[in-house]
């Protein structure tokens, strides 16, 4: 039987719970475990490169078990840095001799979204619990797919949703529930960037599902949805494109506007051709809080409207979310950023594109 995963409000009160308290302690870790849980990244580009390599030497529960990667050169680069043997270097035609290697536990996917629910389902078939950066897939037929598939190999399936384990992300999260400055009426949140090379994958839609919405919108997506613990039932959207030739097969920028049956009204803002935003700001009846550089790697800015602080010490993001996934892994529980985390926010998404494409609301059951 599947794991029971909880719903988006008894979530957001399991955050409440934990958001004050130490890391360690918010992933129910007491003692080292026997044994660190062998990661495989699927995919080495920049992300992989830079920021999880690097994390995965200052886990607790993981480390960097194998890789693969469809460039030889790369492999060969990985290999004489991290030592790691050749019998666990993939391609991704051989992912699963990964069934062979008990080395491996967690297959990390970091390709591109349009290559997910392939790479995803052949870790599953080797027998090996997967998670998958956001977002999930570039359809909700693809990730039930993923969800599916994963289930009937009896593993877990987690989304990389970093910001749920940021303490600064958690304390706002806190504010909100505890209805600190009182009920919160909106949320503004916005993250974009300059795209560069335009002959990228993220602006080939068949592999990217979508411009930045589907890349970085996600992230003010997700705030809305953290912050109320609810469901929007009404989205709008409107698309600006001042480079159609850039940006032919992508948005180029894009604003939507969110309903939550309590009554919060969430705006949201993304694009690849302005530097900025990177923030998110929650209105309540007396006052407000959020994060400035909210959703970079980098630790986010607290604010409070009351002048109080709202400061925690730096965190890999990426590190407490592996060890977050491990811990549920070597605890027999389930992930809080499941497949079906990952599901929501891509309809949630495919309603936003709707709206923007016919210029009338979408209703979501």
């Amino acid at each position: 039987m599947p794991p029971a995963y909880p719903s988006r409000r008894e979530f957001a009160g399991a955050l409440l719970a934990t958001a004050a308290a130490p890391l360690w302690s918010r992933l129910g870790c007491q003692t080292p475990p026997s044994r660190k849980l062998g990661f495989a990244l699927v995919g080495l580009g920049n992300l992989s490169t830079n920021q999880l390599a690097p994390a995965l030497q200052r886990t607790r529960y993981c480390r960097l078990a194998g890789i693969v990667t469809g460039t030889p050169a790369k492999a060969e680069r990985w290999k004489a840095e991290y030592g790691i043997p050749d019998e666990s270097v993939y391609d991704y035609a051989t992912m699963r001799r990964m069934a062979q290697n008990p080395d491996i536990d967690v297959a990390y996917i970091v390709t591109p979204n349009g290559l997910h629910a392939e790479h995803t389902i052949a870790a599953a078939r080797a027998g090996k619990h997967v998670l998958c950066e956001k977002p999930m897939e570039i359809s909700p037929e693809r990730c039930e797919a993923m969800i599916a598939e994963c289930e009937r190999a009896g593993r877990q399936l987690a989304i990389g949703y970093r910001c749920q384990f940021e303490p600064h992300h958690l304390e706002c999260v806190r504010l909100t529930q505890e209805k600190t400055f009182g009920p919160v009426r909106l949320v503004e949140a916005g993250f974009g960037f300059t795209i560069g090379n335009p002959n990228q994958w993220r602006l080939d839609r068949a592999l990217a599902g979508g411009g930045p919405l589907m890349d970085v919108g996600v992230y003010a997506l997700q705030t809305a949805r953290m912050l109320t613990g609810e469901e929007p039932t009404l989205v709008t959207a409107v698309e600006t494109k001042t480079d159609p030739v850039k940006f032919h097969s992508v948005e180029e920028t894009l604003a939507f506007q969110l309903t939550f049956p309590s009554g919060v009204l969430a705006s949201g803002v993304t694009t690849y051709n302005a530097q900025g935003p990177n923030d998110f700001t929650a209105f309540a009846e007396r006052g407000s809080f959020g994060l400035a550089s909210a959703y970079g790697y980098s630790t986010p800015q607290g604010r409070r409207s009351d002048g109080e602080a709202l400061r925690f010490d730096p965190t890999d993001q990426f590190a407490v979310e592996m060890d977050a996934f491990a811990q549920c892994i070597l605890d027999d529980r389930p992930t809080t950023v499941p497949g079906e985390e990952g599901l929501q926010d891509v309809r949630i998404m495919m309603a936003i594109y709707q709206a923007a494409r016919t210029g009338s609301a979408v209703r979501l059951a």
